[in-house]
């Protein structure tokens, strides 16, 4: 039997090689037990070098196995994504899809690394604070909040509780207009909620004018939704005298299931918590935090800021590509939204064709024609609709996403099968043959036919 030294001695010693294990085997944690599953791979070195950046197919760190099923899905290989971040375009021509990126984005290897101790060893609850295992958690998800349509759907519920709620209209380009904005505010307003970057179009809202016209006013809270702007554009809360900001984590390559928000202490905002219990986050929102999901949420919102102007650059050379490859080679297609906005979401209207045709011909490339939150319903974008583009220009929109992943192959393949499959829906048209003999279809009475 061991003396309760020798027992101690042991014991570190076991919890020293545990460490140095799992360490060692981030790389590896993922074992392929099926067709299904995902097996990891090294990240490319030109990802690790703060010189270099050339984005590859294979920066995810992942190399997917193609499912063998017994049923019709047997060698199918899977669509391009293109439905990522604002709110980007990943292609990986050896299966055949690729994503867009403003829907969602991909998990960043560098954020799984980060996640990986405490989805595994480090698994403590971050609100007991009698133990170590506690403490590391709490440290962890301490150490992450340094580093760093759902608004129309919350007016609508405020007006239910007889709130009175004014909704802007914008320009054009999809900017608010600064004069109708001071305009709008009455004695009792209290707050003003502005999305940063519009996850349908790529608007940048000018949020820096907008806080400093509200600083004007006393009483009036600023909350802007940064879910689509947080490690892509600059935020300064202070500059932009925001007191309100809400993030979410998937959309800056990190973890699903995880958000954060910003609220100012002095002036303070006092928030009123809509979920009741435990009373973590200091009463704001009660039940156990996530603390994989907090340190990826910290890590992903760390490496935006690090790579934001190289993921910049990288991204505009492609949304320049993507643009001038299409509109070189097809007619009748309209950009929507400011030129100037966000380049990673680039939102196209191909006239004289339905968008949900072109989606549904699309099988190699998954995108949408508008936001995740609306793309089930056949109704036209709302957000189009806003900026005064007509029913049928707005039903034949696609939105692109480009983000931190995609490769220069991908948005070749995007744009040779986009330009094939527009030229082939075009040429089955009545309206196009009509355009196509020089007939004026907006002088046709339809109703007399």
């Amino acid at each position: 039997m061991l003396s309760r030294l020798s027992s101690n001695a042991v014991r570190r010693a076991a919890l020293r090689t545990q460490k140095f294990a799992v360490l060692e085997s981030r790389r590896a944690f993922v074992q392929p037990s099926g067709a299904d599953r995902a097996s990891v791979v090294d990240v490319p070195q030109a990802y690790q070098e703060d010189g270099v950046f050339t984005p590859r197919a294979d920066m995810l760190g992942f190399k997917l196995d193609m499912p063998q099923r017994e049923d019709s899905l047997t060698g199918k290989a899977r669509p391009i994504y293109l439905d990522m971040q604002v709110r980007t375009l990943n292609i990986s021509l050896s299966k055949g899809l690729t994503p867009t990126k403003q829907a969602t984005t991909p998990l960043d290897p560098r954020v799984l690394d980060a996640m990986l101790p405490y989805l595994t060893d480090q698994y403590g609850n971050p609100h007991s604070r009698t133990h170590a295992y506690g403490w590391e958690a709490e440290k962890a998800v301490d150490d992450a909040r340094k580093e760093h349509k759902c608004v129309l759907d919350s007016c609508r519920k405020l007006q239910e509780e007889g709130f009175d709620v004014t909704y802007l209209p914008v320009q054009h380009n999809g900017i608010i207009d600064l004069g109708e904005l001071e305009a709008s505010i009455r004695p009792d307003t209290s707050l003003v909620s502005i999305m940063t970057v519009n996850n349908e179009t790529g608007v940048i809202q000018p949020i820096k004018e907008i806080g400093a016209l509200l600083r004007k006013h006393r009483g009036i809270y600023f909350h802007t939704d940064a879910a689509q702007a947080a490690g892509k554009v600059p935020l300064d809360v202070n500059e932009m005298n925001v007191d309100l900001m809400s993030i979410s984590g998937h959309k800056l390559y990190g973890p699903k299931g995880v958000g954060a928000a910003y609220v100012r202490r002095r002036p303070r905002v006092r928030l009123e918590p809509i979920i009741n219990g435990g009373g973590q986050e200091r009463g704001l929102r009660s039940g156990t935090l996530p603390a994989p999901l907090v340190v990826g949420l910290g890590e992903a919102a760390r490496l935006g800021r690090l790579d934001m102007q190289r993921d910049h650059a990288w991204v505009s050379s492609l949304a320049d590509r993507l643009i001038h490859k299409i509109t070189s080679q097809v007619d009748h297609v309209v950009r929507n939204g400011d030129v100037n906005g966000y380049p990673g979401c680039v939102n196209l209207s191909f006239a004289y064709v339905e968008g949900e045709s072109l989606l549904m011909a699309l099988k190699d490339v998954a995108l949408s024609s508008g936001s995740a939150c609306t793309s089930a319903s056949l109704e036209p974008s709302y957000v189009l609709r806003a900026l005064g583009a007509a029913e049928d220009m707005a039903h034949s929109s696609l939105r692109f996403g480009m983000g931190r992943f995609t490769t220069v192959a991908e948005v070749d393949y995007v744009v040779e099968k986009i330009v094939a499959t527009v030229q082939r829906l075009r040429d089955m048209s009545p309206l196009w043959e009509m355009v196509q003999e020089g007939i004026d279809i907006n002088t046709i009475d339809w109703a007399q036919h």
